[in-house]
């Protein structure tokens, strides 16, 4: 129970990556908050999982692309929990097309959902969070590869994540908080099946001839979260089977 006691908020966390993450930090002991866009039986699910364990947890609707409801849900995440120890932007959305068919309002989304969200909902985090606080992003091991046409919105965003965090890692040191980036691979979810019809090209990149799970991906996150990681900050943690190897 490496995180009794502490209050986190996960974002997109009700389904795939986030949900696993959103169960992991209640399994080892946090109040879990999520947001969701749309899913919210999925959403709801995912509380009632939290709370099986023994934990607080609450699922808020907000919209990424709407820098005014990331800042309620993380205001109402605080109030709720009596503040939050632990954030987790990892809502995003993946758009791919090659570049004469990504439209500006499909590159615009994707930076919107996947990365100023994130710079919204740490600026709102702060008042709630105390020394000792840890920020963990999601980004993707696309942020240091482009290994097929049709990905530059995506990667553009997904490695603006990591600068983006590796650059709060200074701003919040004095503060005590840790800010760190978790870059999965090809991750099993319903989003992107390990059985799907883009899996082998996929497998094909990796070391280890698999895809990862959602469970791996959390399971780095609970450690740059708990007390072990304390001296970790301002990294980018690839957790991507050694596509990039």
């Amino acid at each position: 129970m490496r995180l009794d006691g502490k209050r986190a908020l996960v974002t997109g966390g009700s389904r795939g990556i986030g949900a696993a993450i959103a169960r992991r930090l209640a399994a080892e002991g946090a109040d879990v908050a999520i947001t969701y866009a749309a899913s919210s039986d999925a959403a709801n699910g995912v509380v009632a999982d939290i709370e099986a364990l023994g934990r607080r947890a609450l699922a808020i609707a907000a919209d990424n692309r709407d820098a005014a409801a990331v800042e309620a849900a993380v205001a109402q995440a605080a109030q709720a929990l009596g503040g939050i120890d632990i954030l987790v932007n990892n809502a995003g959305i993946f758009i791919a097309a090659p570049i004469d068919a990504l439209s500006l309002e499909d590159f615009d989304s994707t930076i919107a959902v996947n990365l100023r969200a994130a710079f919204v909902a740490v600026r709102a985090v702060l008042p709630h969070m105390g020394e000792g606080g840890r920020i963990v992003a999601i980004g993707s091991n696309l942020a240091l590869q482009a290994p097929s046409p049709g990905l530059a919105a995506y990667n553009a965003s997904k490695a603006g994540i990591a600068m983006l965090h590796q650059a709060l890692s200074r701003d919040l040191a004095p503060r005590g908080i840790t800010v760190n980036t978790v870059n999965p691979g090809s991750t099993d979810t319903d989003m992107n099946p390990a059985s799907g019809p883009h899996a082998a090209d996929q497998i094909a990149l990796t070391s280890l001839g698999r895809f990862g799970s959602a469970e791996d991906i959390a399971s780095a996150v609970a450690y740059l979260a708990s007390p072990e990681a304390r001296s970790v900050t301002g990294t980018s943690l690839l957790v991507d089977s050694g596509a990039n190897a």
